[in-house]
């Protein structure tokens, strides 16, 4: 997958540009469903096949107070998307001005000139363009008159019956609900970061621990707790169990990530990692020692195992 930035035209090999919009944050299964159907659509006819997304999240620019916390920073969503199939990634820097565009000129000005449109496909609901006045029947009457198609895509399903969707897995995510929010992303919910040094508290406890460098603030973290985890470094994928939160038997409040690996051994510091959540297995409590702490993390180590099991 190639990633452009929106701001300049793009030189297509093919005779034009089967096109998807949207912010696409989680990139979950609705998502994926669109961009599957868009890459077929693009192969039939061949053209080229576009994802054109935004960044910043548009509410922060239009309503900061009402944007919602990101189940995908910019690097998880791109890195997601690149699983997809599609050819290219156009990320459009979300601005005043941009959000200010009327669905024509959006249109006429980026889909068509800077991005070859040929054919368009958006969820039936869909909308963008200033007050997303863009809708679907503003998009076919466009596409009409201007020369491509549009085809529009029912929401996907989740266990439940009920449309997947961005909103729906955050509330999952926020709520410590791991299944449901799998369900609707079709992987588990995870989260990029750096390793860092730390107090090596868990090296001396007989648990050492793999620390991560503090995620955006845009970022949506599951509760604090004690997490069964699965964690992906660049030598490979292990198992283990993570601790969101403070640390209270040091009297330390302030939030952090970090990990304890089943089985391995190394030195990550620098190294990039993902940390996917499998289960929650307690609260982040204090502790009177560190006897009652190892004894703790000794119970805590058999139920991530048990979990990682199945």
């Amino acid at each position: 997958m190639i990633v452009v930035d929106g701001t300049t035209p793009l030189t297509l090999t093919t005779a034009g540009a089967a096109i998807t919009v949207g912010t696409f944050d989680g990139v979950h299964r609705g998502h994926q469903d669109v961009v599957a159907r868009l890459v077929r659509l693009a192969q039939e006819r061949q053209l080229t096949s576009i994802v054109v997304t935004f960044d910043p999240h548009p509410l922060e620019v239009v309503n900061p107070s009402a944007a919602p916390p990101l189940l995908t920073t910019r690097d998880e969503k791109l890195d997601a998307l690149s699983r997809t199939g599609v050819d290219v990634t156009v990320v459009l820097p979300f601005t005043p001005a941009l959000a200010a565009m009327s669905a024509e000129r959006f249109v006429d000005e980026i889909l068509l000139s800077r991005c070859q449109l040929r054919a368009l496909l958006v969820g039936h609901d869909h909308g963008f363009g200033r007050d997303r006045m863009g809708d679907a029947s503003v998009l076919q009457a466009l596409g009409a008159v201007r020369g491509f198609s549009v085809e529009l895509v029912e929401p996907v399903q989740g266990s439940e019956g009920h449309p997947v969707s961005s909103t729906a897995i955050r509330r999952a995510v926020a709520g410590g609900d791991l299944l449901r929010a799998a369900d609707g992303l079709g992987r588990l919910y995870g989260v990029w970061s750096t390793v860092v040094h730390g107090e090596k508290r868990g090296r001396a406890l007989g648990f050492p621990t793999v620390n991560l460098a503090p995620v955006s603030t845009r970022k949506l973290l599951p509760p604090d707790g004690v997490y069964a985890v699965r964690v992906q470094l660049p030598d490979g994928e292990f198992g283990g169990m993570l601790n969101l939160g403070g640390r209270p038997t040091w009297n330390e409040t302030d939030r952090r990530l970090e990990a304890h690996l089943f089985d391995a051994s190394g030195d990550w510091y620098g190294q990039p990692v993902e940390v996917r959540f499998l289960k929650r297995l307690r609260e982040v409590r204090r502790f009177d020692d560190a006897e009652t702490l190892r004894a703790q993390l000794r119970i805590d180590e058999d139920l991530a195992r048990a979990a990682l099991a199945t």
